[in-house]
């Protein structure tokens, strides 16, 4: 039985404590969420995020020194833009038995990504602790329910990796070891961007125009496409595409109606604008955040990624849906 803090408590770190409670771990819930902390407080229920699903047994705080304290495992569940700001408040903390596990994927500020941002935090302080990052085809409405469901868990220093996936695999949650952080991050993030722009096509079928099955398709070949091309001037090892923090995240992410990126997307298909669809959703859409900064990194290397340069036109205001889409395909 595994000690864990959870820190962030949305829909995915919800469903993860419900799977390791069941496969009868500790697990400890850090939320700053007044009411999350009392709907799991009273009802063992996250009302706001997971509402279907209980969390018997989850011990929810408000307070960061007692989530961490008697835990071996701390994990990052919460959204990438706050992520960095998380660790300066654990890492006074830390002890050296403490592993960390990131569940935010992507860009840093700087350009690094999270992981290596956090790596910096740690051996800034002085800090030895073991990071790994877990990433993959992860809706958490059907982990949270028993549907099977896999993701790497990848870190450096494999036996790492090893030791957490046989530690935190359950019944339903398999994790598969891999030693390529980097690349389970950068298509962890990536897969966004492909999901706003399929959620784009769901958008447009729904006012009637040219969206539908086809089209997406095209879209996501066309997604896949240039994160080939991109993610392993970035530092992925190009195998991880293939995987389940590749090409299976991105096929779920990009249909399942439970993805919230890709939900943003049809939101911004049917003509809403960002400010107007990012107001709508009560959970965080990573991928205009991934969009943006990929964009700027592809910028600094001189790197052409036509496919995230239309999709952030589009989240500029200079072109519309239907546009961005025929960019998209015939760039490809």
């Amino acid at each position: 039985m595994a000690h864990i803090a959870i820190l962030g408590l949305g829909n995915w770190g919800t469903a993860i404590a419900r799977m390791w409670l069941a496969d009868n771990h500790h697990v400890k819930g850090w939320t700053v969420e007044q009411e999350v902390y009392e709907s799991i407080t009273m009802n063992s229920v996250n009302t706001k995020y997971l509402p279907d699903h209980p969390v018997e047994g989850l011990e929810a705080t408000m307070h960061l020194e007692e989530a961490l304290d008697g835990v071996e495992i701390i994990v990052l569940a919460v959204p990438s833009s706050v992520i960095l700001g998380v660790v300066d408040k654990i890492i006074p903390h830390l002890r050296p038995g403490h592993v960390l596990l990131d569940l935010a994927k992507g860009l840093a500020d700087g350009n690094k990504l999270i992981s290596e941002a956090i790596q910096q935090k740690l051996n800034d302080a002085g800090k030895s602790n073991t990071l790994a990052v877990v990433t993959g085809p992860t809706i958490a409405p059907e982990a949270a329910s028993g549907v099977m469901t896999t993701a790497l868990v990848a870190s450096e220093d494999v036996s790492v990796a090893q030791h957490l996936a046989t530690t935190l695999t359950t019944q339903t949650f398999i994790l598969h070891p891999a030693a390529d952080p980097a690349g389970a991050e950068l298509w962890g993030a990536f897969k966004n961007v492909v999901a706003l722009a399929c959620g784009l096509v769901d958008g447009l079928k729904q006012i009637g125009t040219l969206g539908g099955d086809n089209l997406k398709a095209a879209i996501f070949m066309a997604g896949f496409k240039e994160g080939c091309i991109l993610l392993p001037q970035l530092g992925a090892k190009a195998e991880v595409a293939f995987g389940p923090a590749g090409l299976g995240d991105l096929y779920v992410t990009a249909t399942s109606p439970h993805g919230r990126n890709r939900s943003m997307g049809e939101k911004l298909g049917t003509g809403l604008t960002i400010e107007q669809a990012l107001e709508e959703m009560h959970m965080v859409a990573e991928g205009v955040r991934a969009a943006r900064m990929f964009g700027e990194r592809a910028v600094d290397l001189g790197i052409e990624i036509p496919f995230t340069k239309a999709l952030n036109t589009l989240l500029d205001g200079f072109i519309d849906a239907e546009e961005c889409c025929r960019r998209m395909v015939a760039l490809h």
